[in-house]
């Protein structure tokens, strides 16, 4: 236990540096989709086919997960005072993932509306008028039971912190606004739900067999920025527009016409 003398004392800015000088930075992350099982997983299957690397990749925003303790308040073990026990942990029920839009397949609004249909056995051949029928899979037939998972790290590429949910599923798509206004990267919010996750690491990767380098392969450097630029002034959205700049150029030559 630190005395007041060790911990109210003068700071070396030495010490400062090794401490706080190296934060965390929010645009070095990755994501990993997971299939469900048995029909609906080689259903989605076949609408990523050899992609499904590249619709990871494509994940702009996430958020790391939060929980809480549920408390139970005592009041009469101590004359005046009240203490909160903990009894259960509770976990946020969803998390919210945005993606960016591929301009030859639109990947990740086919995968994900692909499989809420199939959680109601929609047939978009059948559904038409007024009316309707859905009848909904059961559970374990459209929950990924694990697998979707969030990495954190940084620039210099060693450890990476893992957040990995359990039960997991399409909640919802959010509506992705178009307009002849001016051209922007194309965007598909999607919310998951999910029973808890685990948090493991940071543990360090151990060269080509990591799992961040499995789940990057070669595109890995082009998510980094210049090692030699100012870490603060990194703009994903750079790095998007690079990815989908032959896509641009098709958008702003289609709409020229409209001026």
């Amino acid at each position: 236990m630190a005395t007041e003398r060790e911990s109210v004392k003068r700071k070396r800015f030495d010490d400062i540096r090794s401490s706080i000088i190296r934060p965390s930075l929010t645009s070095y992350f990755a994501v990993e989709i997971p299939l469900p099982p048995g029909s609906l997983g080689s259903e989605l299957q076949e609408v990523l086919g050899a992609n499904q690397g590249t619709m990871n990749l494509m994940c702009s925003e996430t958020s790391l997960p939060g929980s809480q303790l549920a408390t139970l308040d005592i009041t009469n073990d101590t004359t005046g005072v009240t203490e909160k026990h903990a009894y259960r942990r509770q976990f946020d029920d969803r998390i919210d993932f945005t993606f960016y839009v591929d301009a030859e397949q639109y990947l990740p609004i086919r995968f994900f509306e692909t499989w809420m249909r199939s959680i109601v056995n929609e047939d978009p051949e059948k559904v038409s008028g007024k009316s309707t029928v859905y009848r909904t899979k059961y559970p374990d037939d459209y929950i990924a039971n694990q697998g979707l998972k969030i990495y954190k790290f940084e620039r210099d590429y060693t450890s990476v912190l893992t957040y990995e949910f359990f039960r997991s599923f399409p909640l919802s798509i959010s509506s992705m606004p178009v307009s002849y206004d001016g051209n922007n990267l194309l965007k598909c919010s999607v919310s998951m739900s999910y029973i808890r996750y685990v948090q493991t690491g940071p543990s360090q990767l151990g060269g080509a067999g990591g799992s961040l380098e499995n789940l990057f392969g070669q595109t890995k450097e082009s998510l980094l920025s210049d090692p030699n630029a100012n870490p603060f002034s990194y703009n994903p959205l750079n790095q998007a527009a690079k990815l989908f700049n032959n896509g641009t150029k098709t958008l702003k030559s289609v709409f020229s016409g409209l001026a």
